[in-house]
């Protein structure tokens, strides 16, 4: 496809975006009416753990939306332990200790996962209204830790205006400070060096990039179609990469174009992607593969379906078609498997993880956790 016409197919498809969605301008949409799923497969023959028995090493961890918990699973037969950790659990972050902090609507949940307990639940500092479920409800979404696990970064929707980053002391298990950051932070990344965290503001178009040392913000657009519709737009950023390099950010679009953006500077470089899917989750491999999870066409006819794009360094990318909508992806530590949640954060969710084989692009579905969004590999 020439520029020219995906152009004129991008001015087309935001008109028809924006006349669909024009009573939800307040609603800070983020993508159309999903096909439902297909049924997830019937839950495994999984033996649950006993509750003294430690965490076999290699089980995944989902953060489960549609639950109060989360979720160990044995990526071959499914869940085998669950633990409460606070209501519409979100992003979650793995550090080298066994601990793991996840974001969920009413605090920051700390859960050693040799022991599958929760240790802590540390309240938010910032105000977020009731404390709900669903798309748009308030508290943490995107996490991360740093490099020497010291602090703990977590994303903070303030339903109706902007949102902010959270700072964690994770020996003291509180919060030490508060950052004004975009609207809606679906995700939040940290430099290879620990000096910078990049946190994706879905409603606003932009990553704001904070110093860690002294916690001053920067506002980088990124918004490669434009910032037309506004709240309303489905051409919006979701989650992003920090590829390991040179630091650059990877910012999928549609399964059309990828942001590349140099922090330092704040400029973007668009390179073309081919899935033309829209798309949520991404994670980059030890040798630099880039996936990213494609949720399915934004209007029934109007792109591709669910589909998981693995981009090489090159550019060159593989596309594997996925059964029904999904979110985020985790990498097996041989970088062979990506787990992919069924979460989805619109409707046509399910309550599993498809397993792909990077290889072959060969995928099975297994029952997993409720409506699962975050996923680590223990």
């Amino acid at each position: 496809m020439n520029r020219r016409t995906r152009g004129a197919r991008t001015r087309t498809r935001t008109r028809s975006v924006l006349a669909a969605m024009a009573a939800a301008l307040l609603l800070g949409a983020c993508a159309g009416n999903a096909t439902p799923a297909p049924p997830a497969p019937a839950p495994s023959a999984a033996s649950p753990l006993p509750d003294t028995a430690p965490t076999p090493q290699g089980l995944l961890l989902t953060a489960d939306f549609g639950a109060d918990t989360v979720s160990f699973v044995d990526p071959e037969r499914g869940t085998v332990a669950s633990v409460t950790v606070g209501r519409a659990p979100y992003g979650t972050a793995l550090g080298a200790d066994g601990r793991a902090w996840v974001a969920t609507a009413e605090g920051v949940a700390v859960v050693d996962t040799r022991t599958r307990v929760r240790v802590a639940l540390i309240p938010y500092r910032t105000g977020t209204g009731p404390v709900t479920d669903g798309e748009y409800r308030g508290g943490g979404m995107g996490i991360a830790l740093s490099p020497d696990g010291a602090h703990a970064y977590v994303g903070v929707n303030v339903p109706g205006t902007t949102g902010v980053l959270e700072v964690l002391d994770t020996a003291r298990n509180e919060v030490t400070a508060v950052v004004p950051v975009g609207r809606r932070p679906f995700d939040v990344d940290v430099s290879a060096d620990g000096a910078e965290v990049y946190v994706t503001g879905h409603d606003s178009f932009d990553v704001t990039a904070v110093a860690a040392d002294s916690l001053r913000p920067r506002r980088i657009e990124v918004a490669p179609y434009g910032t037309e519709g506004g709240l309303a737009s489905w051409l919006k950023p979701h989650y992003a990469v920090v590829r390991p390099t040179d630091g650059q950010l990877l910012l999928p679009f549609e399964g059309e174009r990828l942001a590349v953006v140099d922090p330092r500077t704040g400029r973007t470089r668009i390179e073309p992607m081919t899935a033309d899917t829209h798309q949520h989750g991404a994670a980059v491999t030890a040798d630099g593969r880039l996936l990213v999870v494609g949720t399915g066409a934004v209007r029934p006819g109007d792109g591709k379906g669910p589909s998981l794009t693995v981009r090489a360094p090159d550019g060159t990318e593989r596309v594997y078609p996925l059964q029904g909508p999904h979110e985020d992806v985790a990498v097996s530590r041989d970088g062979r498997t990506a787990y992919v949640t069924g979460g989805y954060t619109r409707d046509g969710y399910w309550n599993g993880i498809t397993v792909v084989d990077l290889d072959t692009g060969a995928t099975r579905r297994l029952a997993a956790g409720a409506r699962p969004l975050g996923i680590a590999v223990l």
